[in-house]
């Protein structure tokens, strides 16, 4: 008897810590994506690439970093009075979003490995500071694309 009430007192106290985890919960950033698309290409070595990161959660995090499997490289610009400039982070507020969108904040995919046709998805991943990385497939659009989102 002494042995079961022993094992359940261990058992308790072992549920209980697990339920002080780090888990995500609504302390932390909880980020979403959508209207992700890229416009076909014209060029044969870069495009543009565009979308919404929406964070419901708490906490603030950063977009840190994109990758692509049809890129070399992925750089993150912002379009300020018509000047752009490469940002290695972004911040994506709490309770807010982060928009990429034509004119404004936008992904710029460089050395393509090949060249993404309408109809197709080229595949992101995006790396934040303190959220676990976001997968996306995002759709190829025409080059005169011009999605009824606001982007």
């Amino acid at each position: 008897m002494r042995r079961a009430v022993l094992t359940a007192a261990a058992l308790a106290g072992a549920l209980a810590l697990a339920g002080c985890g780090t888990g995500t919960g609504s302390a932390g950033a909880e980020l979403s994506v959508r209207s992700s698309y890229m416009p076909q290409p014209v060029s044969a070595d870069m495009a543009a690439g565009f979308l919404t990161i929406t964070n419901k959660g708490d906490a603030k995090d950063e977009l840190t970093s994109v990758t692509s499997d049809v890129a070399g490289q992925v750089t993150m610009h912002s379009t300020v009075g018509g000047a752009m400039e490469e940002k290695t982070s972004f911040a994506v507020p709490a309770h807010g979003q982060l928009v990429f969108k034509s004119g404004g904040n936008h992904l710029m995919f460089e050395k393509l490995k090949r060249r993404p046709e309408q109809g197709q998805k080229v595949t992101l991943k995006l790396t934040f500071a303190k959220s676990g990385p976001l997968t996306v497939e995002m759709p190829v659009e025409s080059a005169t694309y011009n999605p009824s989102t606001g982007h």
